[in-house]
């Protein structure tokens, strides 16, 4: 989806003329926004499209981070995925279930005592953070058909993925 579609979808939720007045800016401008750039002059540079710009120039995640904890949410980086031929889906359903069920045992491990100190936590969140990379992963291998990817995913230290805020 472009970004002024998602702007023109949100619009539907909320006034333009509320967004207009609240951010201080023309509602003709707001409209543009939602609007496709075009060489005749409808549609305008949006904040959604200038952001991403910034962060490609500046090539920092933390930009995504923020927005995403400041939204309630965490940020996941998509694994990168190449098409191969011989995957096998056995052993890479196995495989996710395997990574549920180590997070579930470092979850029950740690509330044995009936409490979870601040390094299980951790621990906690470690285990979850590399299973959602994991499961993300397999999600798109199975999209795209390439099993061996999902090995290469399931370790964010080799795949260097930022998983979330906290």
């Amino acid at each position: 989806m472009e970004s002024h579609e998602v702007l023109k979808n949100s619009f539907e939720e909320t006034s333009p003329k509320a967004i207009a007045s609240e951010l201080g800016v023309s509602l003709s401008l707001v409209y543009k926004w939602a609007q496709e750039q075009s060489e005749t002059g409808s549609g305008s540079r949006n904040p959604l499209d200038r952001l991403l710009e910034i962060i490609r120039l500046t090539s920092d995640a933390r930009i995504v981070e923020w927005l995403c904890q400041k939204c309630d949410g965490y940020f996941v980086r998509n694994p990168v995925s190449r098409c191969e031929e011989g995957f096998e889906v056995l052993p890479a359903t196995s495989e996710i279930v395997d990574q549920f069920s180590k997070l579930l045992h470092r979850i029950s491990e740690s509330a044995l005592d009936h409490s979870i100190t601040p390094d299980e936590a951790r621990s906690i969140r470690l285990s979850w953070d590399k299973l959602k990379c994991y499961a993300e992963g397999f999600v798109r291998c199975c999209e795209e058909g390439d099993f061996e990817a999902i090995k290469k995913a399931g370790n964010p230290e080799e795949s260097n993925v930022k998983k979330t805020l906290y």
